[in-house]
């Protein structure tokens, strides 16, 4: 296949999962955003989670505990010499998305979902949490996922204040 006709096919493909993710937050409750939640506006950001990804295959924190209606920035380090990733979706997005990455492995990304940190950069992600449960987030470099690199967001029900946690909830200026 050659080059042109292999980033046709990755691009349907992508679009495929992208299709799926929306579609199940369509389906689950009528609404536009997909069942992990939705891109974030920085204006609206209500902390930031600081995560390191590093060439063990881990995610430090691995676990994220969130609320619901919360926007969160994800700052993600990579302090490894390998290419890594902070990819948010449902484990059926996220595998079904590394099966793509091992047939397409230099695949680039642009999706608010997720980022491609090269070794020494760092990346970011803003998230909003609209639903309650758990949303996976895992790097789906080719053998990256298979060693474990993976982690969990946990979200818990009700809402969360605008700036909440920001330090300035509790006084006036």
């Amino acid at each position: 296949m050659n080059h042109r006709a292999t980033a046709m096919a990755l691009a349907f493909a992508l679009s495929l999962v992208a299709q799926a993710a929306y579609a199940a937050g369509d389906h689950a409750g009528g609404h536009d955003e997909s069942a992990i939640g939705e891109p974030g506006k920085a204006a609206n950001v209500n902390r930031t989670v600081q995560v390191d990804m590093s060439d063990a295959m881990r995610y430090d924190p691995s676990s994220i505990a969130a609320k619901q209606g919360e926007t969160i920035r994800f700052v993600v380090k990579n302090s490894g010499k390998l290419k890594h990733e902070f990819v948010l979706g449902t484990a059926k997005e996220l595998k079904e998305h590394y099966e793509v990455m091992k047939k397409f492995p230099e695949m680039e990304h642009a999706d608010a979902n997720m980022v491609t940190v090269a070794p020494g950069t760092t990346g970011e992600v803003i998230w909003r949490f609209t639903k309650a449960g758990k949303i996976d987030f895992a790097c789906l470099q080719p053998g990256h996922y298979d060693a474990g690199m993976k982690g969990l967001v946990s979200v818990a029900a009700g809402k969360a204040t605008a700036k909440e946690g920001d330090g300035h909830g509790n006084h006036k200026h």
